[in-house]
């Protein structure tokens, strides 16, 4: 995956925020101080793109799912086109507290919008008072609304992906918690020590939220062709290894009748 340190810098990747607004532990990703403004290292995002996109393309090949946190305005709709397009649970809405370290909990959520469905599909939604139908229907629509993007989601996480440290803090404590690897776009007042795979980027613009993401996805749309490559393989092998062991099967089964 070669990232363009051309393309980061139209998609404003390097603006950082303002220096009296920084964090010290960001020092190794600043490039300079332009008009009271941290400007980031373009050359060293680029190699971290690319460290986190192979490690990222690894849990992909595995099957693992990657959540992607990401609430605040400008990367909702980034994050939720560019994850759904591979397939990968995401969180867009309200981090619902608990979601890693009660995940139990969690799962019974969605098996509760699992079973209003079922209950639409057989007929006994129906049966049900114009009340009652309002109020499963509301509840299904704000089980939806916070939950949607998860409900295949049968196991804890592989790894987040996390836009704003600051932001999504819960996400990230619960992360922690568990040793789910994090992998992060961090700005220039954040504290990368909280990240395993640090990108430093302007986390701000939706620009460049969508320059990062089109390279950390497009790395793990990768993984997932490789995976699905490896299987077709192991698909068309099974077929010829029956075959080659077929005679000796047939040579084993005649010694045994004589």
């Amino acid at each position: 995956m070669a990232v363009e340190v051309k393309e980061l810098l139209e998609a404003g990747v390097h603006f950082g925020h303002l220096t009296r607004k920084w964090d010290p532990n960001m020092a190794p990703y600043v490039y300079m101080e332009r008009n009271g403004i941290h400007i980031i290292n373009l050359y060293k995002t680029a190699a971290k793109i690319e460290e986190a996109g192979a490690a990222l393309a690894k849990i992909a090949v595995s099957g693992r799912k990657i959540l992607f946190v990401a609430t605040k305005k400008q990367a909702k709709d980034i994050v939720a086109e560019k994850a759904g397009n591979i397939n990968m649970p995401y969180i867009t809405e309200r981090w619902p507290g608990g979601m890693l370290t009660n995940f139990i909990t969690i799962r019974k959520a969605v098996k509760k919008m699992a079973t209003i469905d079922r209950m639409k599909k057989d007929g006994t939604f129906n049966s049900l008072s114009k009340k009652e139908r309002l109020q499963v229907d509301r509840q299904r629509a704000k089980l939806e609304k916070n939950l949607g993007s998860i409900s295949d989601m049968t196991r804890l996480p592989a790894a987040l992906f996390v836009v704003d440290i600051k932001r999504e803090h819960i996400a990230i404590a619960e992360a922690q918690k568990l040793n789910i690897p994090i992998f992060a776009m961090v700005d220039t007042n954040s504290d990368p020590r909280q990240v395993d795979y640090v990108i430093p980027a302007n986390d701000d613009a939706s620009k460049s939220i969508d320059k990062i993401l089109t390279y950390v996805t497009d790395a793990i749309a990768g993984g997932l062709a490789d995976r699905k490559a490896e299987k077709d393989a192991t698909k068309a092998d099974a077929p010829k290894a029956d075959k080659k062991s077929a005679p000796k099967k047939k040579a084993a089964a005649q010694e045994e009748e004589e």
